[in-house]
């Protein structure tokens, strides 16, 4: 039986490139070639949305082992941007990528099970195939073991809020309780989860969001949670750098991976890229950009002795 943990791991070796793309499409800034005649038609939107990512999962999947298509940028289409989002994930399938679907989804009993069913698990388990899904834990633990418990029973995987990259985190975040902040009673929760459903490679499949931006959390949390996988935001257009992120990895390169969207997708748009390849070679930019961000790792990270293996 598939378990997400091992197949996370097993890809980051494959790679060593502890990267998720994501694929977060704005519609101002489309390459020129791609942008909709029309950008209030949510039709055309979309199929723009599709066409981009498409072309962008072109370039990353044989770099990279996963990548992240944000739901909200499909959603704000509407039924269009649901089926362009559909077959996004479909094709990044195909080439070979892990998905996981960021969605931050939550709700208790039955709403939380609906979800689940039809957000997880490959092979026509789901409606949507998703090989991971982004939770909110904030209705506590009924509102988590639904998705625990079908992502156990398909092979699929959970990334749980813990401590997020935005800068108005600490609001609910950071608030003591019981004499330690709220993100690390989240954390100490997944760590049990995650331990619970631990596979061959030491990780299970409930994984914690923990952002760039709070590198001493960071360092702070992976010595926590021993067994669970960070999804670590933050990275690039957020000010996150690769020393930033050092701290969530263990000590053999695994046990992290970090999200870049907009300093890849639309790295045509970046000053040191710009004059270089410009909008009609954006793809030459986003794998340029995307071997720089491994180099970093590589360089700056325990990631580096992945690729030594």
């Amino acid at each position: 039986m598939k378990h997400f943990g091992d197949e996370l791991s097993a890809a980051v070796r494959r790679t060593a490139a502890p990267i998720v793309v994501g694929l977060d499409p704005r519609c101002e800034q489309l390459p020129e070639e791609l942008a909709p005649d029309d950008p209030s038609d949510h039709a055309q939107q979309a199929q723009a949305y599709e066409r981009f990512c498409r072309e962008v999962i072109d370039i990353v999947a044989p770099l990279v082992p996963a990548v992240k298509p944000q739901a909200a940028f499909f959603e704000a289409c509407g039924p269009a941007g649901m089926m362009a989002l559909g077959q996004v994930m479909d094709y990044a399938r195909q080439q070979g990528l892990l998905v996981i679907l960021d969605g931050k989804r939550n709700d208790i009993g039955s709403t939380a099970e609906a979800y689940a069913h039809g957000y997880l698990g490959r092979e026509e388990q789901s409606a949507w195939q998703a090989d991971a899904l982004t939770v909110s834990p904030y209705l506590g633990a009924d509102g988590l073991e639904p998705f625990i418990n079908v992502a156990a029973e398909r092979g699929a995987g959970l990334f749980v809020l813990v401590k997020t990259s935005n800068p108005g985190s600490g609001m609910l975040q950071d608030q003591q309780v019981d004499g330690q902040p709220l993100y690390r009673r989240v954390a100490a929760y997944v760590e049990v989860q995650s331990k619970s459903t631990c596979g061959e490679r030491g990780y299970g499949i409930v994984g914690a969001v923990a952002g760039a931006t709070y590198p001493e959390q960071l360092v702070e949390l992976r010595s926590a949670m021993p067994h669970t996988w960070f999804l670590v935001p933050g990275f690039g257009s957020q000010g996150g750098t690769a020393r930033d992120v050092a701290g969530a990895f263990d000590q053999i390169g695994y046990g992290a991976i970090v999200n870049n969207s907009r300093g890849i997708i639309f790295a045509h748009r970046r000053e040191e890229y710009r004059q270089r390849f410009g909008s009609a070679r954006w793809q030459e930019a986003v794998e340029a950009a995307t071997r720089e961000m491994i180099d970093q790792l590589r360089s700056e990270t325990p990631a580096g002795r992945l690729s030594a293996k």
